[in-house]
């Protein structure tokens, strides 16, 4: 076997330090190029994806805006909501409403009071304080009659208490009474009017 001259030793070993430093070159400038050229790859496949989601999401957006028309048509059909044109006309119309429906009951009407109007999402919250008189019977009916109406009116925070009976005159005991204390709240809504 042959052995190397000094100089083609140094030849050998100038062309490995050179491409030792081609080597490092690389691993400092093209190897972050690479890396940033990955990322970037990256970053437009996941944009590119959230776009054909978007494009699906507006594709749909016709048949989205028909159903809302369509369910805002059937609320209005339903009546559920309250079509007076004030907050005022809808909670004295309930007021009414309520009134009515004790009378034919055969109940009595202690009072009905009207509370701040409360706006939220759109809609408009009418609350009526109710106290009335009457039996179980008389209960049910007005219940019944006030939870069936339309507009939508909810019973809410119902309070009943038995009423004293009154003396008996002769026993001088307390007759036994069905009668009752009721209070409620009739709760209705509209949809808040433009202002």
């Amino acid at each position: 076997m042959k052995s190397l001259s000094k100089q083609e030793a140094q030849h050998w070993l100038a062309l490995g330090l050179f491409v030792l430093v081609l080597i490092f070159i690389g691993l400092l400038v093209v190897l972050p190029i690479v890396n940033k050229g990955m990322e970037l790859d990256e970053a437009i496949n996941s944009q590119a994806f959230k776009l054909q989601q978007y494009q699906r999401i507006l594709a749909q957006k016709d048949s989205v805006i028909n159903s809302i028309e369509k369910i805002k048509e059937q609320q209005e059909i339903q009546g559920y909501f309250n079509k007076q044109d004030t907050d005022a006309l809808a909670s004295a119309d309930m007021q009414e409403f309520i009134k009515k429906a004790i009378l034919d009951a055969g109940g009595q009407l202690s009072s009905t009071q009207a509370t701040p109007v409360t706006n939220k999402n759109g809609f408009s919250r009418i609350t009526v304080r109710v106290r009335m008189m009457g039996n179980s019977e008389v209960l049910r009916a007005v219940l019944y009659k006030i939870e069936t109406a339309t507009p939508l009116i909810i019973i809410d925070q119902i309070d009943i208490r038995p009423m004293h009976g009154q003396q008996n005159m002769i026993t001088r005991q307390l007759d036994a009474s069905n009668d009752m204390n009721i209070n409620f709240q009739a709760v209705s809504f509209m949809r808040k009017q433009p202002e």
